[in-house]
């Protein structure tokens, strides 16, 4: 009887060590079920022609294709010495050569004859202006071929065209699945049957053999439907079962004092609260008032008041005996919220200081640069209780810091942290604090489910009264260089006008620069990214001579950055030239004009965040995207995206759209690139709201899985180390 491998059994034995090794290396596939879950990209149908009008974008990619030789011809140079075989193949929508030289030329021309099909394997490369393939790996289709007995594995079926690396192409893969997929049958099922059955999703057996050898583009769709909602239900349940434990530990209830602190506050507001202020707020002070720790996530637009809202929060829980830390992801963005919440309250933040409000308590501010007798006095603000509030960054976290009693604990720009510093600045509670995490990148609602899933979600979407529309135009550099002379004439206009701007580059220019960065820079292209020290530099001696102008960047020495920041933030400095460390908090309304060199080197998120420190104020707002890069190209549809809405979840949506998925959810999750093969989290909302409904309802029945032990070893398949971390905002 044929030897049907275990499901983690070591590829070595079943498809030998050389194979093995490079499934491992080249794609992460260590055991049978590995491979069992390396689903095909796509499917070609023999007789049907695949697109090779596609590859234009894929230079230096390896990618499969079928297609149908239309001539091939042996071409001699070196005086005859030298032989090379260019073959032309097409598939309707385009044409593509391959070549072959020297002895390697007389086998594919005996294959590759005009009229027959094959499958074809290389890495697109371009030649005099042309694409092709050079000593493309190949597989006849069809009685022509010949190797007869692939060719008939693959007679009246659809292909599978799996991903694939230059040491082992589609094909290959192909065989190496054929030898794993009786094991499918041992696959153990994650959903409970009644999950299964109510959804008519097929078996895990049937989806399995389905995705790998399907019959027709129905099996096809079957078994994809039953795949995602394995990995959109047990990514679910992890995260309902994180939920539900969070839900069990004690919390000291914390409810704001009638005629306290924040009434105090609220009465001071020179303006009101928006609705989604209002509403929000709402929902922060019912979960504090219970006895288990809230965990929300309070995403808003770009302006869109958090500071205010989590401010309010804070005042809640100072009311009621309690201290709140807000953690901040650099110095820079922790002096500024410093600044403004001691601005916001007045007299309120100077309790037991002279001229200081009765009903006030002391706002005091830690991070790593701070002097020693400035830090002693604010450790010891925090041991005894004087603190209510105290505003950080990593240094927050460091042991020493200690707190008379926390009762709420907001992580700013929550993706800028890791799991360990979050949970370490929780432990520092003498029970679980309440946990309020802040992101100005708006998160479309299927990634705020997969990613935050943990967290109940809050959304402020409304901009508060008196702030400006904000115009943005692609400012194309290179095909029409006087638009940029005109771009610094309007930051000369605006600064006349008594307002400031900003400039924004993606390098320093130091001479420090990463050198690492240069590996990001396109294809072909000589110039480096722009830079803070040059461009200011350019701008002093020409289009802004005589004009303020100084840098801001993050190798700079703290004081000296802090010192930029005030004299910025007091009118002084009329033009400030930075990188990105001015992308989240920081608030001058009076800078009405921004300039984004290099704009095609930033996400789309992370323009309209920069974008975002403009028209703050009364004033509009304007925001300038420079770029060199053609008309047609991607990058510059993106820049054309960013202009033509202000909408942050509708860019926040394209952008995802644009990234391959593995990237989507940041940059810490190998966990999520070996989890989610089939999901697409912007496609499949509907999965994922479903799956969210399933888990919740299923872990309010069985917390722990004792009725359901597939779903418990799927669980623990998925939560191996790194996937714990990932789940826990890695």
């Amino acid at each position: 009887m044929e030897h049907v491998p275990a499901l983690d059994e070591d590829l070595k034995k079943t498809l030998g060590p050389t194979t093995a090794k490079v499934l491992a290396e080249q794609l992460g596939l260590h055991t049978a079920l590995d491979l069992l879950h390396h689903y095909p990209r796509r499917y070609a149908e023999r007789g049907e022609l695949t697109s090779l009008a596609e590859l234009a974008d894929q230079i230096d990619e390896h990618v499969t294709v079928v297609a149908q030789v239309a001539d091939a011809r042996i071409l001699t140079f070196n005086g005859g010495r030298g032989k090379r075989l260019e073959v032309t193949i097409t598939d309707g929508s385009g044409r593509l050569q391959l070549v072959f030289f020297g002895a390697g030329v007389h086998k594919p021309h005996k294959d590759l004859l005009p009229g027959s099909r094959a499958m074809f394997a290389g890495k697109v490369s371009k030649f005099n202006h042309k694409l092709q393939l050079a000593h493309p790996a190949y597989e006849p289709l069809g009685g022509d071929a010949s190797d007869r007995d692939a060719a008939a594995a693959f007679a009246h079926q659809l292909i599978p065209i799996y991903p694939a690396c230059a040491k082992l192409e589609s094909w290959k893969i192909a065989k190496c699945v054929d030898a794993v997929l009786p094991s499918a049958q041992d696959a153990v099922d994650p959903l409970p049957p009644a999950l299964r059955d109510g959804r008519g999703l097929v078996p895990l057996t049937e989806a399995l053999l389905k995705i790998h050898r399907p019959g027709t583009k129905a099996d096809i769709e079957d078994a994809r439907q039953r795949l995602k909602w394995d990995e959109a239900f047990v990514l679910q349940v992890a995260l309902a079962r994180r939920r539900h434990a969070d839900s069990q530990l004690p919390a000291v209830p914390r409810r704001p004092v009638p005629g306290g602190l924040l009434d105090s506050f609220d009465a001071k507001l020179p303006f009101t609260l928006t609705q989604g202020q209002q509403t929000v707020s709402k929902e922060i002070f019912d979960d504090l008032a219970t006895e288990h720790p809230m965990h929300r996530l309070l995403q808003g637009e770009v302006g869109s008041g958090k500071t205010l809202v989590a401010l309010r929060a804070m005042l809640a829980v100072v009311d009621s005996g309690g201290q709140a830390a807000m953690l901040a992801p650099t110095e820079v963005l922790a002096q500024q919220h410093h600044r403004s919440i001691t601005e916001m309250m007045g007299e309120l933040a100077e309790g037991g200081m002279l001229g200081g409000s009765d009903r006030g308590t002391k706002v005091v501010l830690l991070t790593g640069s701070m002097g020693m007798p400035a830090r002693r006095q604010a450790l010891l603000d925090l041991v005894t209780g004087e603190a209510g509030i105290v505003i950080g960054t990593h240094a927050l976290i460091e042991d020493k810091v200690q707190f008379h009693d926390l009762g709420l604990v907001v992580v700013d720009e929550q993706h800028r942290f890791g799991v360990e510093q979050r949970d370490a600045l929780r432990s520092k509670g003498k029970q679980p604090p309440h946990l309020l995490v802040m992101t100005a990148t708006p998160i479309p609602r299927t990634v705020a489910m997969t990613v935050f899933g943990d967290l109940e979600t809050s959304v402020l979407d409304q901009l508060p009264a008196g702030r400006s529309p904000i115009a943005t135009h692609v400012v194309p550099s290179k095909d029409k260089p006087h638009f940029l002379a005109r771009a610094w004439e309007r930051v000369r206009e605006e600064v006349e006008k008594g307002h400031q701007a900003y400039v924004v580059c993606p390098r320093i220019g130091d001479g420090e620069d990463d050198p690492k960065k240069k590996s990001t820079e396109d294809a072909g292209d000589k110039r480096p990214p722009l830079a803070v020290v040059e461009i200011a530099e350019q701008l002093t001696r020409g289009p802004l001579a005589g004009m303020r102008v100084e840098v801001l960047h993050g190798r700079m020495d703290p004081a000296d950055k802090d010192d930029v920041m005030r004299r910025f933030a007091a009118g002084e400095v009329k033009v400030l030239v930075a990188t990105t460390v001015i992308e989240v908090g920081v608030n001058v309304p009076n800078s009405t004009v921004m300039v984004i060199m290099d704009a095609d080197r930033f996400g789309v998120s992370q323009l309209h965040q920069l974008r975002g420190r403009v028209g703050r104020g009364s004033a509009p707002g304007l925001c300038l995207l420079v770029s060199e890069m053609h008309e047609a190209s991607p990058a510059r549809a993106r820049l054309a995206a960013v202009a033509a809405t202000l909408d942050g979840f509708e860019l926040s949506r394209i952008d995802l759209e644009q990234r391959r998925e593995g990237d989507v959810l940041g940059q810490a999750q190998s966990g999520v690139r070996s989890s989610l093969r089939m999901l697409a989290v912007i496609e499949d909302e509907e999965v994922i709201a479903q799956a969210r409904e399933e888990a919740t309802r299923v872990v309010a029945e069985d917390p722990a899985l004792e009725h359901l032990p597939g779903l418990r070893t799927a669980l623990d398949a998925l939560l191996d180390t790194e996937r714990e971390q990932y789940l826990e905002k890695g």
